[in-house]
């Protein structure tokens, strides 16, 4: 059979793996990733990021974490070097392309086929090809081609979410300086310390991220400059990790987990269970935001001066 070309968006965890399983079923992978280093959002995040989820159940299968990361919840550095290794052990950064925009994804050829023709099972697929275009570090654009195309870029890339607001009641009246988290976590850590530094900050949010940003702000300013935290709605915040004396993430960080959600081209029994387990997938989703797993880039940073 030909082997197949495979472009691969991002070089996050899910890239990574999606690049060593290409090779191991004999693809040509390809990734491309727009920023200078692997790691997706571990890349750029603030300086008191640690894992939330216990690094037992968050660790590739074929490749445990170094007997030297004795913490249960290791920090940014610890996770982002686990990654590194990761990639040099399979020999993966020789596949992907840094400072790699992606500009546009256009497939050419038929697309009357079915699920499974589109996934590649039973040895089928499309005959036609993607084009994919992107930009480079050197302000250069060339064209791949490309059997299938994987989109990595997971769930908080590049798309801060921002409240409309009415004229005159936006951030464009506030004296001070109005940036999203994304922003914030983009910063150097000095940098970041140095923003912040001397000015009162008001965090709009009350998730995980938002709460690890004042904390930050509150470490750098003490009770001089007391940071705020606005929010909508109250909410208990409650250990992760065994707050009953069971992990917590037992519950939903397992194989059973992925029957409660419909798929690509499920068969009635799986599409039937998918939709009778449908409550449990509310009930865990209501969990995370109890335990503080919600999503982590959903707040906005308001800093004003430290006087009147």
């Amino acid at each position: 059979m030909e082997q197949k070309q495979v472009v691969i968006i991002g070089a996050g965890i899910s890239g990574l793996v999606a690049c060593k399983y290409c090779l191991s079923k004999g693809f040509k992978p390809i990734v491309f990733e727009s920023m200078g280093d692997i790691g997706g959002v571990w890349a750029k995040t603030i300086k008191t990021t640690r894992l939330q989820t216990f690094k037992g159940m968050y660790e590739f299968a074929d490749f445990p974490w170094p007997a030297s990361v004795t913490e249960d919840f290791p920090t940014q550095h610890q996770l982002l070097n686990y990654l590194r290794s990761y990639a040099t052990h399979f020999d993966l950064i020789k596949h992907i392309q840094f400072n790699s925009l992606v500009k546009e994804i256009d497939y050419q050829g038929p697309s009357s086929f079915s699920w499974a023709d589109w996934s590649g099972l039973h040895e089928t697929y499309p005959i036609g090809k993607w084009k994919v275009t992107v930009d480079n570090n050197e302000s250069q654009t060339k064209v791949h081609d490309a059997d299938f195309v994987i989109l990595c870029v997971g769930r908080f890339k590049d798309v801060p979410n921002i409240p409309e607001f009415a004229t005159g009641t936006g951030p464009e009246v506030f004296r001070g300086k109005v940036i999203h988290s994304m922003e914030y976590s983009a910063m150097e850590h000095e940098k970041a310390e140095e923003f912040v530094k001397g000015k009162r900050v008001v965090v709009v949010g009350f998730q995980k991220q938002g709460l690890d940003i004042a904390m930050e702000c509150s470490s750098v300013n003490g009770t001089e400059n007391p940071c705020t935290v606005v929010y909508r709605k109250d909410r208990w915040k409650l250990p992760d990790f065994s707050p009953w004396g069971i992990p917590l993430q037992y519950l939903y960080l397992n194989r059973f987990s992925e029957l409660m959600v419909h798929k690509p081209g499920e068969g009635f029994l799986l599409s039937l269970l998918a939709t009778l387990l449908s409550p449990l997938v509310k009930s865990c989703r209501k969990q995370r935001d109890l335990v503080g797993n919600g999503g982590c880039c959903g707040a906005g940073i308001g800093v004003g001066e430290g006087s009147e």
